[in-house]
């Protein structure tokens, strides 16, 4: 089927609810994952109930109910299309503020000192050389470096264990490619980093969601689900997770191990964030390192622009069978950004601009706990997104509030968007970062506020 919207068929029978509400998360779900795009065409009526064998009133609810969340246009004659983001209106400062991309805050000096680091990266190196091909995973000094980076949460690495690659992203297809072949399954958290769902669309790959309590994933859920389906994988991301910023306990990351351990289960350690707080749990890899691929990168850390990540597998042969798969998809790193990342872990530059993003981060978490304190939400101090659970007593959802807000030029995320299990809570995730300064920061958060304050404004504008 050559159909954007085949997929859907499987997952419409891992979503526990009603069909005509599943499909407008679904196309929420792809809008946030990039498989759609604001202006594709959907399926008309007719055709979208015989793909998905469901009858055309529930087809027509459904688009009815995505039409109400601002994420579909109808035109007569010409048929359905993708909205997107709902055109915002213009705040004070005449712009929308961006708090769907979970970017690092921009401490004041922050560009100074790039320029300042990229003028002494173009004085001391060969610019033709920055051009040309480079060792693939990065050369022995930017390996070496990368090992000095990880060391901060595996103080055991060494360089030949350790692949410079140019982002997470990237590094999770090759394992994803690696660890699961088609039609096999990965286990991981109910709610997770949206890329890794579309890494797994992308490559055929079942993803397979475990009882979690509040301290994320369950053990024994992980246990039951391998002595009846061996997974793959385990998918974790452990630390300030994405989006429910969430940290797993060191009992819990024992006990995700143990159970990996005793099944033989590969364990992908996605820890994007682990650099930010000043104090985490070991790292799973600690306790199984033996089926630990550790990654982690500087964009989550620095700045999404700065796409360079290291990927520390259990041994150095897995590492070159890692390699051959990430040439396949990525060819290299910048070897720009790398040579960067490189002179930033040497000279201490990048420790120095953690503490100052840090810094920054802490100050906007500050000004959401002013300005939301009447609000129950989840955060970390050292984090720069937050997760906001949604009171059902007005009777609306996280996608009608999200829709609300862009209405008034500020972009934020509904749940739908992470769920694995088609069942997603009622809550959306705010990034803090993408605003340009504090003062934007706290706007925003004050529109949330107002409107969460004021749920009637909601519904007057959505009815």
């Amino acid at each position: 089927m050559s159909s954007p919207t085949h997929h859907w068929i499987k997952r419409l029978a891992e979503i526990r609810k009603p069909a005509y509400l599943a499909i407008p998360d679904l196309i929420e779900e792809d809008l946030a994952t990039g498989r759609l795009r604001p202006r594709d065409r959907l399926p008309g009526l007719r055709d979208l109930a015989d793909e998905l064998a469901l009858n055309y009133t529930t087809v027509a609810r459904a688009y009815a109910e995505a039409k109400k969340r601002g994420l579909l246009d109808s035109r007569a004659g010409s048929g359905t299309f993708v909205r997107g983001r709902t055109a915002t209106l213009p705040l004070s400062g005449g712009s929308s503020i961006e708090m769907t991309m979970n970017t690092p805050p921009e401490p004041a000096d922050y560009a100074a000192r790039l320029r300042e680091s990229a003028a002494r990266l173009m004085a001391d190196s060969d610019p033709y050389q920055l051009l040309r091909y480079q060792d693939f995973g990065g050369s022995l000094a930017d390996r070496v470096a990368g090992a000095e980076w990880l060391k901060r949460r595996l103080p055991e690495v060494t360089s030949d264990t350790v692949l410079v690659c140019p982002g997470i992203h990237s590094a999770l297809v090759a394992l994803v490619s690696q660890l699961a072949r088609p039609g096999a399954m990965i286990c991981l958290d109910t709610l997770a980093y949206p890329g890794i769902k579309a890494i797994a669309a992308q490559l055929g790959v079942r993803l397979q969601a475990l009882a979690r309590d509040d301290e994320g994933p369950l053990a024994h859920a992980f246990e039951a689900l391998c002595k009846t389906d061996k997974p793959s994988a385990f998918y974790c991301n452990p630390t300030l997770q994405n989006p429910s910023t969430l940290t797993l306990t060191h009992k819990r990351r024992e006990a995700l191990a143990d159970v990996a351990l005793r099944y033989n289960v590969p364990i992908i350690e996605d820890d994007a964030y682990a650099m930010l707080p000043q104090q985490t749990p070991d790292a799973l890899a600690s306790f199984a390192p033996e089926l630990t691929y550790y990654v982690t990168g500087l964009s989550k850390s620095f700045g999404a622009g700065l796409r360079v990540a290291y990927l520390r597998a259990p041994t150095p042969r897995q590492t070159q069978r890692l390699a051959g798969a990430l040439r396949a998809t990525t060819v290299m790193a910048s070897p720009f950004t790398v040579a960067l990342a490189t002179q930033w872990v040497v000279d201490g530059t990048a420790l120095d601009m953690l503490n100052a993003i840090r810094g920054e981060a802490r100050a906007r978490q500050t000004i959401a706990t002013r300005v939301l304190g009447e609000w129950t939400y989840d955060a970390h101090p050292d984090g720069f997104h937050l997760w906001l659970p949604i009171a059902g007593e007005g009777g609306w959802s996280a996608s009608e509030l999200a829709l609300q807000l862009r209405n008034q030029g500020i972009a934020a995320v509904a749940s739908a968007a992470f769920s694995t299990d088609g069942n997603p809570p009622n809550a959306l995730r705010i990034c803090l970062g993408g605003s340009k300064n504090r003062d934007e920061c706290e706007e925003a958060l004050r529109i949330i506020a107002d409107t969460l304050e004021h749920p009637h404004h909601l519904h007057s504008a959505i009815m």
